[in-house]
C-alpha cells in the first residue's frame, strides 16, 4: 500500500483513488497540525514555534500540554488510516528527540509537490538538448498544479512563503512551456496552455498577454479584443494594475492587427467612442487617438479638403500653479464648445492636446485656431502655443508614444 498526499489545491491523503481522511469539524485541527509537519517534513521543530504559527491566539493556560495531546490524537489518527501490521516508517513517523518534534516520511509516501519540483527540475536538464522532452515533463507537472498550496488555508501565515514559492514556480513552468510552443509556432497549444494555466492563476498578466498574442497569431482578432476588455474589466474589479505596459502593448498589438485585416473602419470606433447624448468631438485616450490618425490617413482621398494634426501646448514658465491645475478642466470644456462632431482629441500627457481635424479647407486654419483661443477664460490664450501640421498620405507620419 502506498500514500499519495495532494498539497497543491485541495488538501488530501489517497490509498488508489480512496481519499482517507474523514471530513469533521473534529479533525480540523489535526489536519492542520498534519499541513504544518508536512511542509516542515524532515525538519526539526520546536515546540513554542509550533505554538506560535499554529494557535498563537490559543486561551490555553498550557499550550505545551495542548500540542502534546494534539500530536498523540495525530499520531492515533496517522495509526488508524494504515493496515495493521505494517513498518510505520515505511509511512508517516512523527518523532520527539532532544527538544523537537519532525516529522519522517517513508518511502511508501508520495507527495504531489516533491514530484512537481522533480519533474520541473527534469524538464530543465533536458530543455537545451530536447525540447520536446522537456515540454513533456513541463505538462505533467501543471498537470499537479490544481491551485494554491493548502488553499483552504487562506488565513495561515506561515504558509504564505511556501505558496509563493509554488505560485512563481507554476508560472515560470508554464512561461517555459509557453516558450517551446512558440519555437514550434503551435499557437493552438499556446491558446490551451494559457487557458488551462488561468483556471488556476487567474489574475497573472504575463498568461492573459501570451493568450492574446497567441490568438492574433491565428488570426482571432476579435476573440483577442474580447478577452482583453473582460481581464481589463476584471483586473480593475479587483483594483489590480490594469494599466501595464505590458497590456498597453498588447492592446497596441490588438488595434494594429484590425488595421492589417481591415477589418474595421474609423466609423467603428467612433460609434464605439461616441455616446448618444454626445453632439460634439470626441475625446479618447492615446492609444485610440492614434488608431483613428492612422486609419483616417489610409481612408483619406486626395481632394481640395484636408485632414490636419493640431498640437496644443500648455506654456508651463508662464503659468501660475492654478492654471496648470485647472488646465484640463479648460481645455476639455474650450474644446468641447469649439470643435465639430467627428473631430477628435486627446490629452497626449501632462501638458499636451493632440487633436485631428477632419476635412478642413486650408483657409480654415486661422479661424480654427481664432475660435479655440476665443473661448479660452480671458488671458488664458497667451499661456498655450498651437501648430497645425496637414496629413499628408503621401508621407509617412508615425504618432509616438507620449511615455
Amino acid at each position: 500500500m502506498e500514500l499519495y498526499i495532494t498539497t497543491l489545491g485541495n488538501f488530501d491523503i489517497k490509498s488508489g483513488n480512496k481519499s482517507l481522511l474523514e471530513k469533521s469539524n473534529r479533525s480540523y485541527r489535526i489536519y492542520k497540525l498534519l499541513q504544518y509537519f508536512l511542509t516542515f517534513r524532515n525538519k526539526k521543530l520546536l515546540p513554542e514555534t509550533i505554538i506560535e504559527n499554529l494557535w498563537k491566539d490559543s486561551e490555553s493556560f498550557d499550550p505545551k500540554n495542548m500540542l502534546r495531546a494534539q500530536i498523540f490524537r495525530l499520531r492515533q489518527m496517522l495509526k488508524k488510516i494504515l493496515p495493521e501490521d505494517v513498518d510505520e516508517a515505511d509511512y508517516l513517523q512523527i518523532n520527539f528527540s532532544n527538544g523537537y518534534y519532525f516529522l519522517e516520511v517513508g518511502n511508501k509516501v508520495k507527495i504531489d509537490n516533491d514530484i512537481f519540483e522533480k519533474l520541473i527540475s527534469e524538464g530543465d536538464a533536458h530543455r537545451i538538448e530536447n525540447a520536446s522532452i522537456a515540454l513533456e515533463y513541463y505538462n505533467q507537472a501543471l498537470e499537479l498544479y490544481k491551485g494554491l498550496y493548502l488553499g483552504k488555508n487562506a488565513y495561515e501565515i506561515w504558509i504564505v512563503p511556501i505558496r509563493n514559492h509554488y505560485s512563481r514556480l507554476c508560472l515560470k513552468t508554464f512561461l517555459k512551456a509557453i516558450e517551446i510552443y512558440k519555437e514550434k509556432d503551435e499557437q493552438e497549444k499556446i491558446i490551451e496552455l494559457c487557458e488551462k494555466a488561468i483556471t488556476v492563476e487567474p489574475y497573472e498578466e504575463q498568461i492573459h498577454i501570451c493568450l492574446m498574442d497567441a490568438m492574433l497569431k491565428i488570426g482571432q482578432i476579435q476573440n483577442a479584443h474580447d478577452h482583453y476588455d473582460c481581464i481589463m474589466s476584471t483586473l480593475e474589479k479587483e483594483n489590480k494594475n490594469a494599466n501595464s505596459p505590458g497590456m498597453k502593448n498588447i492592446y497596441r498589438k490588438i488595434q494594429s492587427c484590425y488595421l492589417e485585416k481591415s477589418e474595421v473602419n474609423i466609423e467603428n470606433i467612433k460609434d464605439k467612442l461616441e455616446t448618444e447624448e454626445n453632439s460634439g468631438p470626441i475625446i479618447c485616450d492615446s492609444d485610440n487617438f492614434k488608431l483613428l490618425f492612422n486609419m483616417q490617413k489610409r481612408q483619406r482621398a486626395i481632394g481640395e479638403k484636408r485632414d490636419y494634426i493640431c498640437l496644443i501646448t500648455l506654456n508651463k514658465d508662464d503659468c501660475s500653479n492654478e492654471d496648470i491645475k485647472s488646465w484640463e478642466k479648460i481645455m476639455n470644456k474650450t474644446l468641447e464648445s469649439t470643435l465639430r462632431k467627428g473631430d477628435v482629441y486627446s490629452f497626449w500627457n501632462d501638458t499636451q492636446i493632440l487633436l485631428l481635424l477632419q476635412e478642413i479647407i486650408d483657409t480654415s486654419i486661422d479661424v480654427i485656431e481664432g475660435r479655440i483661443r476665443d473661448n479660452l477664460p480671458m488671458d488664458f490664450g497667451y499661456h498655450i502655443n498651437m501648430k497645425f501640421t496637414q496629413i499628408d498620405i503621401e508621407e509617412d507620419f508615425i504618432l509616438k508614444s507620449p511615455n
